[in-house]
């Protein structure tokens, strides 16, 4: 099937709240990227791109998904929320909520001679956050989830919840997070969980989007990888994401 077959597919069956499950006849991890495309293009209307989500960048998401190797999808500029947002669960097909570090561009990122490294992505970067994505997985069955069916369906991205941007600390790495339900400590991580450092993800998507003619721009905002296993709320909740030296992050829903 063509791209734009797969990504009108796709929207019809999130209109249609169908269980996610895998599409066969996509060809692989780049076709895969290019579905992604059309089907961003398909749903963006007259919105716009705020930035990018990268997922599966820690060892607890690698082995939550069984799958060994990050990906990246688009964040719309009408899904950004501030801390204190108010969420409605039968907006989503299934919602469920990961906790992160938000980098945002302070410059473009344009690869020169070789490969963007991790040293040169946070040096475009003037400011972090602590966040929390939003995702809609449609009730996906994880023992056999598809890497290509993920990707294609933006990487599952259905929006942001961001605290205040704050001026990057010296080692991003060793920030330590802590998640909360309702009040009662649910999970920890620390930046040296996205592979290691929020910026290693940060250079693979920049050496990404660069294969496929695309820059990070000035203003874009990245979130690197959850650093707590994804949590999927069945009631009403209060969430917060708190990282020692960057501040919190909290979103409520019903």
């Amino acid at each position: 099937m063509s791209p734009s077959t797969i990504a009108d597919q796709l929207a019809a069956e999130h209109r249609n709240r169908v269980k996610f499950h895998r599409i066969d006849g996509i060809g692989g991890l780049q076709a895969a990227y290019r579905v992604q495309d059309a089907y961003v293009e398909s749903i963006i209307a007259d919105d716009s791109r705020a930035g990018y989500k990268i997922g599966l960048t820690s060892r607890r998401m690698q082995e939550m998904c069984g799958i060994d190797r990050p990906v990246s999808g688009t964040i719309f500029s009408s899904k950004v929320m501030r801390s204190g947002a108010r969420l409605a669960l039968d907006e989503y097909g299934h919602l469920g909520l990961e906790f992160e570090i938000c980098c945002r561009l302070g410059r473009d990122l344009v690869p020169g001679d070789g490969p963007v490294t991790p040293e040169q992505a946070g040096d475009a970067i003037d400011a972090v956050a602590a966040a929390i994505e939003l995702v809609d997985d449609r009730h996906a069955d994880y023992s056999v989830l598809d890497i290509n069916t993920l990707v294609a369906d933006n990487s599952w991205n259905a929006g942001v919840v961001l605290g205040e941007f704050v001026p990057p600390p010296g080692r991003l790495d060793a920030m330590e997070g802590v998640a909360y339900q309702d009040g009662e400590e649910i999970g920890r991580g620390y930046g040296a969980d996205a592979l290691g450092h929020p910026f290693i993800p940060l250079a693979w998507l920049a050496n990404h989007l660069a294969d496929s003619g695309r820059t990070l721009r000035k203003g874009d905002i990245v979130m690197t990888g959850s650093i707590v296993t994804t949590r999927f709320p069945s009631g009403p909740f209060t969430f917060r994401f708190d990282i020692a030296g960057l501040g919190s992050v909290e979103v409520h829903g019903e």
